[in-house]
């Protein structure tokens, strides 16, 4: 976790100034991404910036880094970057409605999900199958007792008015 803190404490100064578009540092970017994957942290100054730089050097685009990309933005919920990053995707670069392609690279890839680390927090099971089941959302609700005091001096004006 040491290394990606430096890490994401270096693209912070890699970002300011006027030598931000520096396609120099698409290599750099890149890196940061795959570790953001890995440790399950999310950077959304970088990760646009980079989808701005692959704008720029179209010649430079990887497909993979992207599609990390949306699913960290995607996954960052409520906070989601989804939409900005999608329309930071080039035209040539989008695909769209191809849902098979799409559920065959998630199941090779499930590692991007960190599915785990969301079951742990919020108490989900799997079955044998591998189906997750979340639990219901009345077993979550938890009542509070809520106690208004109104002091007399406060409704005596009131009071006194209807008199």
């Amino acid at each position: 976790m040491l290394i990606f803190e430096q890490m994401r404490a270096s693209v912070g100064k890699l970002l300011k100034g006027i030598n931000r578009n520096n396609p120099e540092k698409l290599a750099t970017l890149e890196c940061y991404v795959e570790m953001q994957v890995k440790e399950n942290a999310y950077d959304l100054e970088a990760n646009p910036a980079l989808l701005k730089l692959y704008q720029s050097n179209p010649a430079f685009f990887q497909t993979t880094i992207t599609a990390q990309i949306q699913l960290k933005a995607l996954t960052n919920l409520p906070h989601t970057k989804f939409m900005l990053c999608k329309c930071m995707i080039g035209q040539a670069h989008q695909e769209e409605c191809l849902f098979q392609a799409f559920w065959q690279a998630l199941d090779e890839n499930m590692d991007l999900f960190q599915l785990k680390v969301w079951m742990r927090k919020y108490t989900w099971s799997a079955d044998e199958s591998g189906q997750i089941f979340i639990c219901s959302q009345e077993e979550n609700i938890k009542p509070k007792n809520l106690v208004e005091k109104i002091d007399f001096d406060s409704v005596s004006s009131i009071m006194a008015s209807f008199q």
